[in-house]
């Protein structure tokens, strides 16, 4: 259950898991930093300057400053944050330092995003021998693999897999089943949602997007896609078999997610509940009460 608060347009969601006493958490998502300096050119810089001004829409500043108002309110309220990724719009060493100084300085876990690994936004097909450009690097700032992590809090196995290009890896898979194996409840977290039909059919019929940016799409949701988008988010069998065990595990508890920039929650068809956290460039949040 959800209902609006009033800081930072914090959404609180309440998580049923069946533990002895109740947790919370704040669930982040999409910050998309935009810096850049001299040490990686004057392009990147421009990039910088014209990615701000998009996430700023027209009051500059004003994504960082949400930035600054999400973690002040992790701080005060004791809250380890539960990150799904694009910190960063692009890599440079401004963001990639802001990311290691800001989450890396608190209780973080994070899930990556496509934009952890981009160069140059938009400038080629994102694929796994592109994010391999960057990803050594990036994963230098980061506290937690960014590929596959597991981490306990409370009685909860909180899992983080890498889904940045709309797949799963048959290595995530037998990592996943062996996070399984320990009996724990799991919360999922990744960058981009898994399909459902009601979702897809917010994004597209609702919201009129020329895509629904989702996991795991059927073919009669990708015949409506562009072509490049319908190439991009075509699943492959490994993926499409991660889904089917993630839907087949009851310990598996809820999944969280971004990618999106707006909120949604809903259920997938085996009754798990899916929490898509807005961008917090748009000042979007979300606390959890896991009990």
């Amino acid at each position: 259950a959800s209902e609006r608060g009033t800081p930072m347009d914090c959404l609180h969601t309440t998580i049923s898991i069946g533990l002895a006493a109740p947790f919370r958490a704040l669930h982040l998502s999409d910050s998309h930093i935009c810096r850049a300096d001299a040490r990686d050119g004057a392009r990147k810089m421009a990039l910088a300057q014209h990615r701000q001004a998009e996430f700023d829409a027209g009051v500059p500043g004003r994504s960082e400053r949400f930035l600054r108002a999400q973690l002040a309110y992790a701080d005060e309220n004791h809250l380890p944050i539960l990150y799904t990724g694009d910190f960063c719009d692009f890599v440079s060493h401004l963001n990639l330092e802001y990311m290691r100084d800001t989450l890396g300085a608190r209780d973080c876990f994070m899930a990556a995003g496509n934009h952890e690994y981009s160069l140059y936004v938009g400038e080629a097909f994102e694929d796994e021998a592109y994010k391999m450009q960057s990803f050594a690097l990036v994963q230098s700032f980061c506290g937690n693999d960014l590929r596959f992590a597991s981490r306990v809090m409370h009685g909860v196995n909180f899992v983080a897999l890498d889904n940045v290009y709309y797949d799963f890896t048959a290595r995530q898979l037998e990592q996943l089943k062996a996070e399984v194996a320990r009996g724990l409840p799991i919360v999922l977290m990744m960058h981009t949602p898994l399909y459902t039909q009601a979702l897809c059919a917010h994004a597209m019929e609702e919201l009129h997007q020329p895509c629904a940016y989702l996991v795991g799409a059927p073919e009669e949701c990708l015949a409506a896609y562009p072509p490049d988008r319908r190439v991009q988010q075509q699943p492959t069998r490994d993926t499409l078999a991660m889904i089917d065990y993630i839907q087949s595990q009851p310990q598996i508890r809820a999944i969280l997610a971004g990618h999106l920039h707006y909120n949604y929650e809903g259920p997938l068809p085996c009754g798990t509940m899916q929490y898509v956290t807005g961008g917090g460039f748009q000042n979007c949040a979300r606390e959890i009460t896991f009990v």
